[in-house]
């Protein structure tokens, strides 16, 4: 379970919060969908789950721990992929995730999951060169690989799609899923309006740091007063909507 009681987040120098006492709870079971223009506080949000950055007010509890009083303990149990791939780039892949499987305690026994991760994101045959000769694409996968490795409790992914060829999307896609089917919590970034439409429980839409949005699909229809409407129309509509406001 992830939960945000009031959080928000001032950067220094900035007169408005880049998060805006954000309130939110994304339960055990569920894959939720966090939606947002850019600029819209989608990646401050998920720093502040992670623990990157301490709110400048409010709580972040990650499987019932605070973040902020927690940290080793909550990261232990948390799979995070950034929007960027951060990597030791002169290791070669194999090497970087035997690190990660070192720093998660993966068991020896365990340690099959490299061989069998790579071989579902299809990295067999460069697991062994350096990670600086990887396409972005290979060096998303590695990313995401290295977030499972350890099977946790709870995946917090930032725009994991992005980069992926259709194989790779698919699987991660379907990894979500079992996650999701094993009572696992998956919040993840997108602007892959159609993978959020097909895949979530609930999908949340922020901007300018506030959420304008959040429920199930179906639910955004009821208020919208459609029963048509694809998530894309929603999404423009209620951005516009709040853009004409202001």
């Amino acid at each position: 379970m992830i939960e945000l009681k009031g959080v928000s987040k001032i950067y220094t120098g900035s007169s408005s919060p880049a998060v805006d006492n954000l309130t939110l709870t994304v339960k055990s079971g569920e894959i939720f969908g966090f939606l947002g223009p850019n600029g819209a506080g989608k990646t401050t949000t998920i720093k502040l789950m992670t623990g990157l950055l301490q709110p400048s007010s409010g709580t972040v509890l990650v499987g019932e721990k605070d973040i902020a009083t927690h940290p080793i303990d909550v990261k232990r149990n948390l799979g995070y992929v950034p929007d960027t791939p951060v990597l030791y780039e002169r290791m070669s892949g194999v090497r970087f995730l035997s690190f990660i499987a070192d720093a998660y305690g993966v068991r020896e026994a365990n340690r099959n999951r490299i061989e069998e991760l790579g071989r579902d994101f299809e990295l067999t045959d460069v697991l062994n060169d350096p990670i600086s000769s990887y396409s972005h694409g290979m060096k998303q996968k590695i990313s995401i690989i290295a977030a499972f490795l350890h099977d946790p409790d709870i995946y917090i992914l930032d725009e994991p799609i992005q980069g992926l060829d259709p194989h790779s999307a698919f699987v991660l896609k379907e990894k979500m899923k079992q996650a999701c089917g094993a009572g696992k919590t998956v919040f993840f970034s997108t602007h892959v309006m159609e993978v959020a439409e097909r895949l979530c429980d609930r999908v949340g839409i922020i901007r300018r740091g506030r959420m304008i949005a959040e429920g199930p699909f179906e639910d955004l229809r009821t208020t919208a007063g459609t029963d048509t409407a694809t998530l894309e129309k929603l999404f423009l509509e209620l951005t516009d909507d709040i853009a004409a406001a202001d």
